[in-house]
């Protein structure tokens, strides 16, 4: 049924064991698919050319990798996940969850049932949460705290550890409650998307088709929500969901329509930009209302929300700094589920011309008073000076 979900959105799927010699990404430097799906757990190797370090390049370089995990994981896994941020627990341990629970379980309660509430809020990826619970039989995964790109799609219950479940508990378990992972994602800076799960389980048919019973209270449903969330998963790991870019950039003085060679300080200016996203394989406007601007030197010395004008396009205005320099238009835009959307245009802002400037400033008429005060007092004591003479008189006698 997995598989199905993925032909049925128009990929043509080639399967190949994960120890065939004959494995390979790329050929003459090209890439053979767009897409890499690892379900094979167990492996200690890959075959062929392929290997974590291809893997690795192919997420460099934009690929985007689906990957399930067992109890039973091997080396390969392990280290695919430690590049990507990630910690997969130990060979052999599980999640058990003693309180959420499905009644098919053998009675080692690791066939658990997780509660959609724990999805991570973002119906881009995970859909909606108004669906049955999940079933989930695996090991648990680690996310490093450190890496800000790792998404935590579904997370444990309080009540859930990770262990080995035919042996007592001798130690404090690795993975203890909402801090283990039972889906987790990671969006690279160049938007490559890599999605990991700690259970093949969850993907399989047995678990799309199987009634939910809840071992504590005995609540039934008659499907589970695995189908549902994989879906939604699969299509935003494939790019299918959640993809945004930059369509038109424009700016141009108030009054005009055509950008300027070279802005000047204290113009007041206008900057759209439209932006679509990907629905059904298609381009459509994005609509939103938290996207910004900043005007950028150094530092931003304007930042602002931008207003809607409709069909996708979004419009500042602002009054350029009085600050000359070379400045950036740029708009940063990251958001949970989408891709990232980074445009900048750089423009160059100049001083006032000798003949922009005004003939009389204000603020300056005491100068001008008293300079010009002073001109015709010098005026006058010349005069004074110049054509004052004293009456002579007569010499005595």
């Amino acid at each position: 049924i997995c598989f199905k979900i993925v032909t049925d959105s128009g990929y043509t799927l080639t399967f190949k064991s994960a120890d065939d010699a004959t494995l390979q990404l790329s050929k003459y430097g090209e890439y053979l698919y767009e897409h890499l799906i690892i379900f094979a757990p167990t492996v200690e190797e890959f075959g062929g050319a392929l290997s974590v370090d291809t893997i690795t390049e192919f997420i460099d370089n934009g690929g985007n990798v689906l990957l399930a995990g067992s109890s039973h994981s091997g080396d390969a896994v392990h280290e695919l996940a430690s590049e990507c941020g990630l910690e997969v627990d130990e060979e052999g341990s599980t999640v058990i969850d003693h309180m959420n629970y499905d009644a098919s379980d053998s009675g080692q309660h690791t066939t658990i049932v997780a509660d959609p509430a724990n999805l991570i809020d973002a119906p881009i990826i995970v859909g909606s949460k108004n669906i049955p619970p999940l079933l989930y039989q695996g090991t648990g995964l680690i996310a490093d705290t450190d890496n800000p790109l790792i998404l935590r799609l579904l997370s444990a219950s309080t009540s859930a550890y990770t262990y080995y479940p035919d042996q007592p508990i001798k130690e404090y378990p690795h993975g203890v409650g909402k801090n283990t992972l039972l889906i987790a994602a990671l969006q690279a800076r160049n938007n490559a998307r890599v999605l990991f799960s700690g259970s093949l389980f969850f993907f399989s048919d047995e678990a799309f088709t199987s009634p939910i019973q809840k071992g504590q209270d005995g609540q039934r449903y008659e499907k589970s929500g695995n189908q549902v969330v994989a879906k939604a998963m699969t299509q935003w790991v494939f790019k299918e969901n959640g993809v945004i870019r930059v369509s038109n950039v424009h700016h141009h003085r108030v009054g005009e329509t055509q950008p300027p060679t070279a802005y000047t300080i204290m113009d007041n200016v206008v900057y759209s930009i439209e932006v679509e996203r990907l629905s059904d394989g298609k381009w459509v406007p994005y609509e939103t209302n938290d996207l910004q601007l900043e005007f950028v030197r150094i530092d931003p010395f304007v930042r602002m929300t931008m207003k809607s004008v409709g069909n996708g396009r979004y419009e500042g205005r602002f009054k350029i700094p009085d600050v000359y320099g070379v400045y950036q238009f740029k708009v940063d835009y990251t958001r949970i589920g989408l891709t990232h959307l980074y445009s900048t245009t750089q423009v160059s802002v100049r001083p006032l011309q000798h003949t922009q400037y005004e003939r009389f400033i204000p603020s300056a008429f005491p100068y001008y008073i008293s300079a010009f005060s002073m001109m015709a007092g010098v005026f006058l004591f010349s005069l004074v000076l110049l054509h004052y003479k004293e009456d002579m008189k007569p010499k005595s006698e």
